[in-house]
């Protein structure tokens, strides 16, 4: 099963009900897990279970009729929480300036695993992580994964604007 031909099943279904997708993940060889994550395209607003069962069972049409995994599977709807994955350059803009973990494929500075804040990121999608004193430069094309990691900070700001939707 190849995660583009999944992605091009996916991703304009989930567009098309004012979505994003987040991550396309498989998990699991027998019966896997096939878990999407999503959140609104205006991502202020915050996904709720019924937007997740919407999504899923728009994607369980579509994914039964193009059929592109042969055995077996579990659809997984959610969303991508708060200590969530940067997929996107647009994540690493809207977080800049929070604490992330980033791995890389290839070394950066005979390193692969990075602890830091995002510093800044370049018009060519080069992405500065500052760890203590050091800065490194890494490419968001060389970033395997990518989390927002959970601090005070980021719980405080998730609180003010969850409070904001509720009013």
């Amino acid at each position: 099963m190849q995660k583009h031909y999944l992605s091009e099943v996916i991703e304009p279904v989930v567009n098309e009900l004012g979505f994003d997708v987040i991550r396309i993940l498989t998990i699991g060889e027998t019966n896997p897990t096939l878990q999407i994550m999503i959140e609104h395209i205006d991502y202020t607003k915050e996904i709720t279970v019924d937007d997740c069962t919407t999504v899923s069972k728009a994607l369980s049409v579509a994914l039964d009729e193009k059929d592109p995994i042969e055995n077996k599977y579990t659809l997984e709807v959610s969303s991508p929480g708060i200590d969530r994955p940067l997929t996107k350059i647009e994540h690493f803009k809207r977080y800049l300036g929070y604490l992330v973990k980033v791995e890389t494929i290839d070394a950066v500075e005979k390193r692969k695993r990075f602890k830091g804040t995002i510093e800044s990121i370049s018009d060519n999608a080069d992405i500065v992580i500052k760890m203590e004193d050091t800065e490194y430069l890494i490419a968001f094309e060389n970033i395997s994964k990518a989390k927002i990691i959970l601090t005070d900070e980021l719980w405080e700001q998730y609180l003010k604007s969850h409070k904001n939707t509720q009013n």
